[in-house]
């Protein structure tokens, strides 16, 4: 991996002849919209509660080392009324018990144990799927935030195209005044400024559609954007790249994860058909006001040994479910590698065509500047028609907006090829913000006995914190 500072946006901003309206001095920095993006985004915020959810699972499992206590207390009166030859009889009475029980799982064939491995590894997964949804949330961030800065570049461009041609077209009517050009010299200029006009329009229409996917993604409106400066710790080469996506990429570490806890989950399955042993005592009182107001205490303690016989079928059959879970979960292993291989080299070769890209509009900007200056000097003595300027205009426009378009697409690239490696993250980013504890919620709950916790418990404090 190698740290690259990110600064091509200031640098074809200022080679573009984009002025410095499109750079403010007080403007939002890339770092400032991927921290809003990181503390606001609702997908990740519900990413995390998610992961909290998950993190529930394991107190869960471990219900199974815990007794189970329970008390039961039962009161009433009876009125027995008994009729017979000659005489007749009234009882009248009162009752009232209480009970206090307690169970306790001695053996039940290692199920608790598989099912406290099966959820751990479900909540490694969650965190790697989090960390992958937060990639996803700051890639959609950095790409929304580009994606404005170029718009901007873009209507600054057609904003100075315009005003150079309604110049170019006063000029070609003064001409035609004096009879140096033709009606169809200014049609053809008058036709370039209509053009330019709807350019600048359609600029202005994908500008705001961009502003308004910023907002989306990052919770803020863009009021003024900086161009970006920010190192990102890219691959050295392809064969890097791939290296780190096998190892890194969070949908491989959640496959790998999965299938551990699917493993585990078969043993937990197969512990359904081994005996248990549970020990239960109780503690009882009862009084019956019929008996001699007679008060009776009871004390038990019991110890039940099942074995499992026969279940229907099912038990067995859940074991081989468990199996087959297990088989396609490893499967799923494969596949997510072979994706995080692809995404790493296809991401790899992007970065590596944008950068070519860049040259060669750097080249076809710097010809067409050169051939427009020669056109116009040409036009001036005669030799150039107004046409052959509009037209060298025309394609020193297009030059520079491919530029940029170009510089946007290489940041994009740098990007994604560091999302495909795992290091896409607020912490890999070194954001202005403190990071989510993904383990405190975790610590909280895993040994907690009781307690039902509140709707929004285990967000904590995410707040900006300027370095």
């Amino acid at each position: 991996m190698r740290k690259v500072t990110v600064a091509a946006f200031g640098v074809f901003l200022m080679g573009g002849g984009v002025s410095a309206l499109s750079l403010p001095s007080q403007a939002q920095t890339l770092q400032e919209a991927l921290a809003a993006a990181y503390l606001n985004n609702p997908t990740l915020q519900a990413g995390r509660a998610s992961l909290r959810a998950t993190d529930e699972s394991l107190p869960q499992a471990k219900d199974g080392w815990r007794p189970s206590i329970s008390l039961t207390g039962t009161q009433g009166r009876s009125n027995q009324k008994i009729h017979s030859t000659g005489s007749s009889s009234d009882n009248d009475r009162t009752f009232w018990s209480a009970e206090l029980s307690v169970t306790q799982n001695l053996y039940e064939g290692g199920g608790t144990e598989a099912d406290i491995e099966a959820a751990e590894a479900n909540i490694l997964s969650a965190r790697a799927s989090l960390h992958s949804t937060e990639q996803s949330i700051l890639l959609q961030a950095a790409t929304a935030y580009l994606d404005v800065v170029r718009d901007q570049a873009v209507l600054e461009l057609n904003i100075q195209n315009e005003a150079r041609l309604e110049k170019q077209l006063e000029a070609t009517r003064d001409r035609f005044e004096v009879g140096e050009v033709t009606r169809t010299d200014v049609a053809q200029a008058e036709s370039r400024v209509s053009r330019a006009r709807a350019d600048r329009i359609d600029a202005k229409g994908n500008l705001e559609t961009s502003k308004a996917v910023y907002e989306q993604i990052i919770g803020e409106q863009p009021n003024s954007i900086s161009a970006p400066v920010i190192q990102l710790e890219l691959p050295v080469n392809r064969d890097d790249a791939i290296a780190l996506a096998q190892q890194k990429n969070p949908s491989v570490v959640a496959a790998e994860f999965d299938h551990k806890a699917s493993v585990s989950t078969i043993r937990g399955e197969y512990a359904d058909l081994l005996p248990s042993l549970d020990l239960s005592g109780s503690l009882s009182r009862s009084r019956n006001t019929s008996l001699d107001d007679r008060t009776t205490d009871d004390a038990t303690v019991t110890a039940t040994l099942t074995v499992p016989l026969y279940q229907q079928g099912a038990a067995h059959s859940e074991v081989r479910e468990a199996k087959q879970s297990a088989a396609q979960a490893a499967r799923e292993i494969d596949e997510a590698r072979r994706s995080s291989i692809e995404s790493a080299a296809s991401g790899w070769e992007t970065f590596q065509s944008s950068l070519a890209q860049i040259a060669a509009f750097e080249d076809e900007v710097r010809a067409t500047t050169i051939a427009l200056e020669g056109v116009e000097q040409e036009a001036a003595v005669g030799s150039r028609t107004v046409l052959d300027v509009l037209d060298a205009e025309q394609e020193l426009l297009d030059a520079r907006v491919s530029l940029v378009q170009s510089k946007r697409d290489e940041l994009v690239a740098r990007f994604e090829l560091l999302s495909a490696v795992g290091g896409l993250t607020a912490r890999d980013l070194d954001l202005p913000v403190s990071l989510y504890d993904e383990k405190k919620y975790y610590n909280d709950v895993k040994d907690q006995l009781w307690g039902i916790g509140e709707e929004t418990e285990g967000e904590g404090p995410l707040s900006p914190v300027f370095r």
